[in-house]
């Protein structure tokens, strides 16, 4: 997916300002258009002269980049509008201050609450943008969703390295031991889940052999989140792709998902695409061609699960 229209999310703060201007670039690297939205911190008024300093950034971006820019004069912004503009964009980059205390653990981020009403890929901005991003890790699952996760990672940055990255859940052996089964069967259990997960994971990296010499593969043991937080530090890469699956504010809640716990702990930026998403153009441009020509549509049905259940895969969505 290429983006042609990117949403700025900013509320001032230095990683506001960092979002604003990794937005731009990315405009310039895709010849997107940008638009710039301000969204207040929780529980805090907006300052009085927040449109006029939106407008100003988007003045400055535009003389800067010569690229178009947009900037969005209504500030009381809902979860509803917020929703409504981010459905507009094929890209959302998010940058405000993170939220402290106990209000962190127990309210998932702005960025994944909105993904419930608009399943947008979202970048999360930490890090101060300066270039493009010049190496990227992709948490795969080893699903058929993965190849959409790369995907999408290669086409946002053509010339980037891109490490797959795959942690082996070790949820169910903590279960059989429970259960009390032998060591030597959790042992043959453990080999068989790395056995799978190396097979799954070399097609995987086979698919694209053309872009072999920008393409690494490897794998972990433990908590998927925590792995993936740790390879990034290890290998100090610019960007964490991961999937989102939908969920309510409740499962959030109580069953916090893989992209939410990397969104909270990682340091650097982080791109969660929701597993359902589309870009905004394509369905714009669906809608078009829906109201300008009488096409005879036939549904073809929901994909076949796969025959064998994935030994390795999370148990909780990522």
């Amino acid at each position: 997916m290429t983006p042609r229209s990117i949403l700025a999310v900013t509320d001032f703060s230095l990683q506001g300002g960092h979002a604003l201007a990794r937005a731009a670039l990315l405009c310039v690297q895709h010849g997107a258009s940008l638009t710039l939205v301000y969204r207040a911190h929780p529980g805090e008024a907006p300052p009085p002269d927040a449109a006029v300093r939106l407008s100003h950034h988007a003045l400055q971006l535009r003389q800067r980049h010569h690229i178009p820019v947009h900037a969005v004069t209504r500030i009381d912004f809902s979860a509803a509008d917020m929703a409504r503009e981010a459905a507009g964009a094929d890209l959302v980059v998010w940058g405000t201050a993170p939220v402290r205390g106990l209000r962190a653990w127990f309210r998932a981020h702005p960025a994944i609450q909105m993904l419930r009403t608009c399943p947008r890929p979202v970048i999360v901005v930490r890090s101060l943008a300066e270039q493009p991003y010049q190496s990227l890790i992709v948490a795969v699952d080893l699903s058929q969703v993965s190849h959409r996760l790369v995907e999408l990672g290669f086409a946002l940055h053509p010339s980037a390295r891109v490490e797959l990255f795959h942690a082996i859940s070790t949820v169910n052996e903590g279960k059989l031991r429970y259960a009390e089964v032998s060591e030597r069967a959790i042992q043959t259990y453990r080999e068989q889940c790395r056995s799978y997960a190396q097979g799954r994971m070399f097609t995987l990296s086979d698919s694209y052999d053309a872009r072999r010499n920008r393409l690494s593969a490897s794998m972990s043991r433990g908590d998927p989140a925590r792995q993936v937080v740790v390879q990034q530090q290890n290998t100090a890469a610019d960007l964490i792709v991961v999937g989102k699956h939908s969920a309510s504010a409740l499962s959030d809640l109580f069953l916090e998902s893989v992209a939410q716990r990397i969104v909270r702990d990682a340091r650097t930026d982080v791109l969660v695409v929701p597993h359902n998403f589309e870009p905004a153009s394509r369905v714009l441009a669906i809608q078009r061609l829906t109201a300008e020509l009488p096409v005879r549509r036939v549904k073809a049905g929901a994909p076949q699960p796969p025959r064998y259940p994935n030994p390795a895969a999370q148990t909780a969505g990522a």
